[in-house]
């Protein structure tokens, strides 16, 4: 398979949220493929480092570090022993399906913040850096679920319309220190989570 490469990312500090399975491991390995200097959160320990292991031979390899993303302070503290960051991927999040009637609001403000408040903190650690730098990019996960409205997805597809006004509002914010800000709506994703969602 041909792979595109970019050398302008090559060196570059990368943080990708949720970036051990799924979707965003396959983003951790495309910046590892652009030589990029990767590092990836996520709580799925045996998957990440799974991942963290297979890459581990690449010129730069890639480094594995747990963070639950609901906890601000846990945020903030990888974020600023990480250092400055170039490229920031907002990917993380869980669809879990739910029904209105059993939604209470421990597991809508939980929801929350799997799925959104997270985004916004993240953003938070990174702007200074990339404001000293006078350039960035941060890169956000939306979905396409709530453009179709699918079901049993109320908490999810709310969460994924507000990255897509929490994005434009940052590019306002950001843009004019250098800062690029954009949202990513992938479709059907056929990872190994959704293939036991759907069977």
């Amino acid at each position: 398979m041909t792979k595109a490469i970019y050398p302008s990312l090559k060196g570059k500090t990368v943080l990708i949220t949720g970036g051990g399975s799924g979707i965003g491991a396959a983003i951790t390995e495309r910046f590892v493929d652009q030589g990029s200097r990767v590092v990836f959160l996520d709580i799925a320990d045996e998957e990440a480092k799974a991942l963290e292991a297979q890459l581990a031979g690449a010129a730069i390899a890639p480094v594995y570090k747990r963070c639950n993303l609901k906890d601000v302070s846990a945020i903030e503290a990888v974020f600023a022993e990480i250092g400055a960051v170039d490229v920031l991927v907002n990917n993380a999040a869980n669809d879990d399906r739910h029904q209105l009637q059993n939604v209470t609001a421990d597991y809508w403000d939980d929801r929350i913040a799997v799925n959104l408040r997270h985004l916004a903190f993240c953003a938070k650690a990174v702007a200074p850096g990339m404001k000293a730098k006078g350039k960035g990019a941060i890169v956000n996960l939306g979905s396409l679920s709530w453009h179709l409205a699918a079901e049993d997805m109320l908490i999810y597809e709310t969460s994924k319309a507000g990255i897509e006004g929490m994005t434009r509002s940052l590019a306002r914010d950001l843009g004019a220190d250098g800062i690029r800000v954009n949202c990513v709506v992938p479709g059907g994703v056929k990872t190994p989570r959704q293939v036991k969602l759907w069977h």
